[in-house]
């Protein structure tokens, strides 16, 4: 991950870098994410998975192929998810969707994934607070590499998906290692492990 010192509003890093993947915007400061063909790899077969059970039981829900999250109206902060789904009915309501694809209310996310990269305490600690103060139902944190700090994965360290659950204002967590059925509260047909989505 880079960082810029450049300061950026809202508004100028969606007509600068909306269309780029490789960048979010952070307390107006430009992150580069630097995404890897592994971490490509894991996203993309999770994505695949996700679309699958999407098709069999939600047909109103959709992964964008690009999407920001604004957390805060306050603050020029953009994130860029992994994976996101949203529920196209609701859309209606997201005051900039038919301009830009950038989402502002937690209720038009049903569910939000990250794939841990060097950068894992951001998705274990910040986006876990934003997305929770943003009302995401569902957000995964796929650690693939098992990245985290002890405290969030355990010891020994190891590859874990956790799936945070909103319960009332906090998220519920569960995680589970290699082999272990993943369950998920939104897809609740999805077949997966984390073996599945690992780069051969």
């Amino acid at each position: 991950m880079v960082t810029s010192s450049q300061f950026l509003t809202l508004e100028t890093f969606i007509n600068q870098y909306g269309d780029s993947p490789r960048y979010e915007l952070v307390d107006g400061e430009l992150i580069d994410m630097e995404p890897t063909g592994l971490h490509e790899t894991v996203s993309g077969k999770l994505a695949t998975q996700m679309g699958i059970a999407l098709t069999a039981e939600q047909p109103t829900w959709f992964i964008p192929r690009t999407c920001l999250i604004r957390p805060f109206a306050n603050t020029p902060t953009a994130r860029r998810p992994d994976i996101i789904v949203l529920d196209e009915t609701v859309l209606v309501h997201e005051p900039l969707w038919k301009k830009e694809p950038v989402i502002t209310l937690g209720k038009s996310i049903k569910l939000v994934v990250e794939v841990v990269s060097s950068n894992w305490e951001t998705d274990y600690a910040r986006k876990v607070e934003e997305y929770a103060l943003l009302g995401i139902r569902e957000y995964w944190i796929v650690d693939y590499q098992g990245l985290g700090g002890v405290a969030f994965i355990g010891k020994p360290k190891q590859p874990t998906f956790t799936v945070c659950e909103l319960i009332d204002e906090d998220y519920q967590q569960k995680q589970y290692r290699l082999t272990e059925s993943i369950i998920s509260p939104s897809l609740p047909s999805l077949k997966l492990c984390l073996n599945d989505i690992l780069p051969r």
